[in-house]
Parts: C-alpha cells; structure tokens; sequence
C-alpha cells in the first residue's frame, strides 16, 4: 500500500475521526495518481486508509481508521446504509439510500425511486470502485434499473469526464413516488440532481400541518411543488408556485393533477424579480432556494440574497401568517437564518414567534465528526 505522512498539526482532526485530509495538511506528498489507495501515517504511527487525489484540495478522503480489505468495507457500507432505511418504507417508496460522508462512502450518494436508483460518483477514488458499487447495489435491492446522475463539475474538479446515461436495466421518463399518501412524478432522466428533493420529506409535512381553510400559500424557487402540493392536500384554498423551470413547473402541474389539486397557479420567473411586483398577500410563504454558498467566498453574498427575500416575503405576509425560509448550504447556519430574519423583521416593524427548527430527514444523516454533512436548515416563523 502506498503512503502518505500527515505534518503533526492533523493529528486531532483525525482523531476526532474526520474524513478529509486537506493537501496543506500533507507533509510531504508524494508523485500518485488520483484515485490511488493510501495508508495514512504520522510519523511511524499508522493512521488510516483512504483514497488520494493530488490535484484536489481534499487531497485525501478516510475510508477506514484501521486496516482493512476495501472491496469488502465498501460492500457492506453500502450493505449497512441500504437497511438503515427499511424503516422508511412505511410511509415512502423514494429515499436516499447512500449520503455520502455521513455513511462512511466520501463520493457516493445513491437515491432509490420506487425500483429505480440513481446515482452520484463524484470523486476520482470512489471512480474506481464503480463496477463494485453497481454489483452491490443489484444484488441487495434487485433494482429495475440504475441511472447515473453525477454532478459534472465536481468530477471536472476530480480530472474526470462525465456521461450521465443509464448504467442498468431501463429507465422510464416518468417514474410515480409516494411519500405521506401524496403523489410525484419524477423525472430521472431530465430533472435535476438525482431527481427530487427527499432530504425535505419531512419538512414538507411539518409545514404543511400549519395549513388552515382558506389560507393562500406562496411557493418560492417550487421546484417540482413539494410544499405547495402538500399544502393544497392539507386544503390551502390556493396556492401559486414560482419557478425558473419549464421542466419544474410541468412538473408542479402534473403533481396537483395526480393529488387532485385544480386551486393552482404557475408562475415561471425568477423568485427576486416576482417579489419585486407582487401586490398579492398569502397565509403562508415557503422560501427554498438552490444552494447561494456553494463556498465560503460565496457566504457574503448569499446573505444579502436571503435578507431581501424574507423582508419581501414578510411584505406581502398576511398578519397571523406564516414564513418557512430554508437554506441547503453548510456555510450558512440555523443561527445566520435567525438573524436575518431578525434584522429582517426590524425593516418591516414585524414582531415573529419562531414556530420551528427544521433539517434534513434522516435518510441524509449528519454526522458530527463531519459539520458539512449538516447542511440544510430551516426556520418557520409567525407573523404577530
């Protein structure tokens, strides 16, 4: 096995069992290729296993803390995460059955659709094991097909091309999920990521338990209508979902076709500039943007971006109603969300009880020896 030394200053962040080794962190990095398996020493102290790439700044990623057979730990990671889940299944036949970090698999993430399964390889050394990965899966969940939905840029960063395509089996265009008793079309080949947000399954009903007769919902950066569908089956009187997307928005329609909901409008524009004009007031507003602090150079901005959509939101919020802002990026935290709503609140003479802390549902577990893996956070709010 091939090995790497650690300068001294690393040793509490592994012994805290963190999985990523930062290429400063590397005394002396040796002429390996990306991909390449490594023990981990500091001096003549043996540290862990992990897979190498010398061109990324996590340089390197932990698959062990103790030497092992990495075709067999891998198998039965997967083996492990994939039952973590069985509970799921009573309310659910879509879930994330691999996160990741936070299941001990730095690069892989694989979502599991009603018998189909997408997945994420996003990283040179998990690259390697792709057949592996592929026969485990096949063999443990018996899938009817297997679509590859990893992220382009983050594998350019890895020295890796990219072609989403199908890797097993047969893919439809449409594939029908349920969570809760609600009905969605997914569309794996042509929607985003690995195709629908599951990690908000249960924020999604918690918002929607706060829906009364009558109430008038706005859905913000809706996507394909989580909130706003739930909310229409919890009997909102109206609800208008606003999205960049075609392919979203047709999707918003054929997800209150499939649950029944005709009280609907859709709005194609971007959310900043909607608010700009909107005269309309609602009963309840959901806030869901994609990620704006993919970085850390990107927190700033990020910021101002959230500030001037919760004072809008809160301009055009009935009084007595409610707010849901949510953000899916580590670099911002539940206290940043507390206190742009709380400075947000001061512009508009607004007095608000939060009602709820939300994050992601358990099939995206956090781990806490990584924070990055704790990335989505929400917070509900009433307007006084």
């Amino acid at each position: 096995m091939k090995k790497i030394i650690l300068k001294k200053t690393a040793l509490p962040k592994i012994k805290q069992k963190n999985l990523w080794i930062h290429k400063n962190e590397i005394k002396k990095l040796p002429n390996l290729k990306a991909g390449e398996i490594v023990d981990i020493y500091i001096g003549n102290e043996y540290l862990a296993t992990g897979y190498i790439n010398p061109d990324s700044k996590i340089t390197v990623r932990i698959l062990s803390f103790e030497k092992t057979d990495i075709n067999s730990l891998i198998r039965n990671r997967i083996k492990e995460a994939i039952q973590k889940r069985e509970n799921l299944k009573s309310i659910t036949n879509a879930y994330r059955i691999i996160h990741s970090e936070a299941d001990l698999l730095p690069g892989l993430i694989a979502d599991f659709y009603n018998g189909y399964i997408a997945i994420q390889i996003n990283t040179a050394g998990m690259e390697n094991f792709r057949q592996l990965i592929l026969d485990t899966l096949i063999e443990t969940l018996s899938p009817e097909g297997i679509i590859d939905k990893s992220d382009e840029k983050v594998r350019k960063k890895e020295g890796l091309t990219t072609e989403n395509k199908v890797l097993y089996g047969s893919i439809p265009d449409k594939i029908l999920i349920t969570e809760n008793n609600i009905n969605f079309s997914v569309y794996l080949k042509e929607g985003q990521k690995t195709g629908f947000y599951l990690d908000q399954r249960k924020n999604r009903k918690l918002v929607s338990e706060y829906v009364q007769t009558g109430f008038k919902v706005l859905d913000l950066f809706s996507n394909a209508g989580g909130f706003g569908t739930y909310c229409g089956k919890k009997g909102a009187d109206f609800i208008k979902f606003v999205d960049v997307s075609d392919l979203a928005l047709n999707q918003v329609q054929e997800n209150c076709r499939l649950n029944e909901i005709t009280n609907f409008q859709t709005i194609k524009e971007d959310a900043f500039d909607f608010l700009k004009n909107e005269t309309d007031s609602y009963d309840l507003i959901i806030v869901d943007p994609p990620s704006f602090a993919k970085s850390r150079h990107e927190r700033q901005g990020a910021l101002r971006g959230f500030k001037y959509l919760i004072v809008n939101s809160l301009k055009i919020l009935n009084p007595k109603g409610y707010l849901a802002v949510f953000s899916c990026s580590h670099h911002i935290s539940m206290q940043d969300l507390i206190d742009l709503t709380t400075s947000s609140a001061a512009i508009t003479g607004d007095i608000l009880e939060i009602k709820e802390f939300m994050y992601q549902d358990k099939d995206h577990p956090a781990v806490i020896n990584m924070p990055n893996t704790l990335y989505l956070k929400g917070l509900l709010v009433q307007k006084r």
